[in-house]
């Protein structure tokens, strides 16, 4: 496989200061992308960006709300103004809110938080980086971080979120028929619990959360960060051209 299959592009990453979404620039980066970091905090942002050009890459950083449009719009102007383009786009910023309480007892902050930041937030970055891609002569390639939770598997003391979720998986698709004669095309993956802060209980350590996902999960374990961004990278890169509306599920096999 080439190591320099985004040599030369543009690529945005929302979310990225940490987790999967530091993961995915980084991954991007390794692999000749131009890479624009964003999300709500410059610190983390800054560190992503300092990660990617010590192994060799070009990164710059926004700091920005994806809950809010004119956040979105500058975001994809600076990405425009300083590369030149906007080639790829992963929508990655998403929160977890009232995890344990059944969905009677959720908090309408909480529900509003987790529909402002995962669905609202996906939308409006979707709109402005369509409305971008649109007018390039390659067009673009858009991938939308999910989840296994919502449209693919529920488990009890997370319906809030997983609804958020379900949400922008049927945005992905229906977002992807609405574009590809746009010349964007548009796809999801849908993690299952990887090794981030995310996937921890409450007090959990990685120890203990290994223990439980070797009786939980069928493979044993929780999928790498590097596991789920090659899987975005297939999707944003050439190789997957003809892959339109899909949504990758990418959890050892809990949503079988």
């Amino acid at each position: 496989m080439s190591r320099t299959r985004f040599s030369g592009k543009t690529v945005l990453v929302t979310g990225a200061g940490s987790g999967l979404g530091r993961a995915i620039a980084l991954a991007f980066g390794a692999e000749g992308a131009r890479v624009v970091v964003a999300g709500r905090t410059e610190g983390p942002l800054k560190e992503t960006a300092a990660l990617i050009e010590e192994q060799g890459g070009t990164a710059a950083f926004v700091t920005a709300d994806v809950s809010r449009a004119a956040d979105v719009r500058a975001l994809v102007r600076t990405a425009v103004d300083r590369f030149g383009a906007l080639d790829v786009a992963v929508n990655n910023a998403g929160v977890l809110r009232g995890a344990g309480q059944p969905i009677a007892e959720v908090a309408e902050a909480d529900w509003q938080t987790l529909f402002d930041i995962n669905v609202t937030g996906v939308l409006l970055a979707l709109q402005a980086e369509v409305a971008q891609m649109r007018t390039q002569p390659g067009g673009g390639a858009i991938v939308n971080v999910s989840s296994n939770l919502g449209a693919h598997k529920q488990i009890p003391g997370v319906t809030a979120y997983a609804a958020s979720k379900a949400a922008v998986s049927a945005l992905t698709r229906g977002a992807a028929l609405d574009h590809i004669a746009d010349g964007v095309r548009i796809n999801a993956v849908s993690p299952g619990a990887s090794a981030t802060t995310m996937s921890l209980l409450p007090g959990e350590t990685e120890e203990q959360r290994a223990a439980r996902m070797r009786e939980q999960s069928p493979l044993g374990r929780v999928s790498t960060t590097d596991e789920v961004a090659a899987a975005v990278l297939y999707l944003a890169s050439p190789e997957a051209g003809s892959v339109v509306g899909t949504d990758l599920v990418i959890d050892g096999g809990a949503a079988a």
